[in-house]
């Protein structure tokens, strides 16, 4: 159906889907602030019962102007497996029906750092929703960073395939997110590891269709 639109005005629609509140900001806060001119989403599978991280998530979304929802699964310090379904539905749960994306930006199918379950399990929810047309977007992005099998912060990951430097001031306000809206001390792991340059992979050979315009 032809709307009449131009598409290089049109609004670019984005979202984030974490397993955490803060790993928006901790792996892609600064791809966020760089694009505030886009349609924002950030949806996170826990925590959504926390009473200090859910109003933070909030007040961080409020401060990027995106929107956003929060699932509830267990996130207990023993990383007991879930269902891979119990994991899709409580995204489906999350997306609206029929929203289509130019771009999703996720975790890595190994996380991005030794080891943390929700993050991987969240990785292929992400990609088994976007096959079964759930998730529609044009692109899929994965965050990639490793930390060497646990011997260093986390950092990109040479197998990268976009590789975005920030600037001194965008990561500054990424740090700023991540100790004074999430409260983390300066000294933490959090605020320590915080990206200075942030990387991406493409998921699943199904990133982009051959007619659509390359997300950059």
């Amino acid at each position: 159906m032809m709307t009449g639109e131009d598409p290089s005005t049109r609004r670019r629609q984005a979202a984030v889907v974490v397993a955490h509140p803060d790993d928006e900001v901790l792996w892609c806060g600064g791809y966020i602030l760089l694009h505030r001119d886009w349609s924002w989403r950030v949806w996170t599978l826990c925590r959504g019962g926390d009473p200090d991280r859910a109003p933070r998530f909030r007040r961080v979304l409020a401060y990027l102007g995106a929107q956003g929802g929060m699932g509830d699964l267990d996130d207990g310090p023993a990383q007991i497996p879930l269902p891979a379904r119990l994991v899709e539905e409580s995204l489906q749960a999350l997306i609206p029906a029929g929203l289509s994306l130019d771009l999703v930006l996720t975790h890595g199918d190994r996380g991005e750092y030794t080891r943390h379950a929700r993050h991987e399990e969240c990785s292929r929810a992400v990609v088994a929703l976007r096959r079964r047309g759930v998730i529609r977007t044009r692109t899929l992005w994965g965050f990639a960073y490793d930390d060497d099998r646990g011997t260093r912060l986390p950092q990109v990951s040479p197998q990268a395939e976009v590789r975005v430097a920030l600037p001194e001031t965008v990561w500054r306000e990424k740090c700023r997110l991540i100790t004074d809206y999430y409260g983390f001390g300066t000294g933490s792991w959090e605020a320590r590891v915080t990206p200075r340059e942030e990387g991406f992979v493409r998921l699943d050979g199904l990133a982009t269709t051959p007619d659509s315009q390359e997300v950059a």
